[in-house]
């Protein structure tokens, strides 16, 4: 017995010897889309393989989606903060009022391109969203392509035309333009989209083309309309890719520097282009079938919309005053920068 006990503890100590930069760490990222979706298949998974590659496989990140882990995808802000889960690939958006700054960023008429509002969000980060993240260590806050309309049976062309209808958002403040139209908003996570449009509990959605194919929108949807000018997306949803702080701080110093090398400023470029590219390959699913028309809405009713939004605008920023924060700086700011990166 006693051989035995003498045999266990060297065994423990040999593995205690062992220098923590020679040991794999195996972390879990969790997510709401299947891998066979756009973001994970482009980013998401891709991003995964080149840390292991970089870490000469000491780091080993599963993914894991959708939502396979359990909870729902409101909750998985939460999964990352409470150590649940090590990362998730998130919308902020679907937990109103947790992170209030961020949401400028969904309102209308702001977005341009993914690439231009993903660097944005980096500058604007930097400067307000510090306490809205601090419960994480920030992977990487970024925007998609921006969403159009996809309606079932009516081809929305001006105003009137949205009066009534039920359609979903992801976000309060893509909700609050909504109602300005006379459109009665619905918010819902992405994996509920296509059944509800299949059931009728929506007219239409809110959506960019790269998630589409996921949820049947080739299928549910008839018409997909954007908005003539520069600016054909109405908005744009922010993303957060959140690692526990306890996960990132039981790494060795290599491995903090793998993860830190594709974080931040270093990745963002990387993730515009992406959602930008993948924009391209789910418009292409869209027109794969005969049926869908694909519409603009003509530049006078889009003059009619831009001001309808102003009472939406305002009204934001009168809430983020309510909540003890400067919304006309956060406003100008987010402007400003999608402005300057633009260009």
């Amino acid at each position: 017995m006693h051989r035995t006990i003498k045999l266990a503890l060297i065994g423990a100590f040999a593995v205690s010897a062992i220098p923590a930069a020679a040991q794999e760490f195996s972390l879990r990222l969790h997510t709401l889309l299947p891998p066979v979706a756009a973001p994970p298949k482009t980013f998401l998974i891709p991003w995964t393989e080149k840390l292991a590659k970089e870490s000469g496989g000491k780091l080993k990140v599963g993914f894991f989606g959708p939502m396979t882990l359990g909870g729902t995808p409101p909750q998985l802000v939460d999964q990352a903060r409470d150590g649940v889960v090590d990362i998730v690939w998130t919308l902020p958006g679907y937990t109103a009022g947790r992170f209030p700054k961020s949401s400028v960023f969904e309102l209308p008429f702001l977005h341009t391109s993914a690439e231009a509002t993903t660097m944005a969000i980096q500058d604007f980060a930097d400067k307000h969203l510090k306490d809205e993240y601090k419960d994480y260590h920030v992977l990487l806050l970024h925007a998609h392509g921006g969403s159009l309309f996809m309606m079932r049976e009516k081809a929305v062309q001006k105003v009137e035309d949205f009066r009534g209808l039920k359609i979903r958002t992801a976000t309060s403040a893509g909700a609050l333009f909504l109602k300005t139209l006379g459109a009665v908003p619905l918010g819902m996570p992405v994996p509920e989209v296509g059944p509800a449009m299949a059931k009728g509990v929506i007219d239409g959605t809110m959506l960019p083309y790269e998630i589409a194919p996921s949820q049947k929108m080739q299928d549910l949807a008839t018409y997909f309309v954007t908005l003539s000018g520069p600016q054909p997306r109405m908005n744009t949803s922010m993303f957060a890719f959140l690692m526990n702080k306890a996960s990132y701080a039981k790494l060795p110093a290599d491995l903090k520097k793998v993860i830190d090398a594709n974080s931040g400023r270093n990745l963002a470029p990387t993730a515009g282009k992406n959602w930008d590219q993948i924009e391209i390959g789910g418009q292409k699913v869209m027109a794969s079938k005969d049926k869908n028309k694909f519409l603009q809405i003509p530049p006078a009713e889009v003059a009619r919309m831009r001001e309808l939004a102003k009472p939406a605008l305002a009204q934001w920023v009168a809430d983020m005053k309510a909540k003890g924060f400067n919304g006309d700086e956060l406003l100008r700011d987010a402007q400003t920068l999608i402005t300057k990166y633009s260009k």
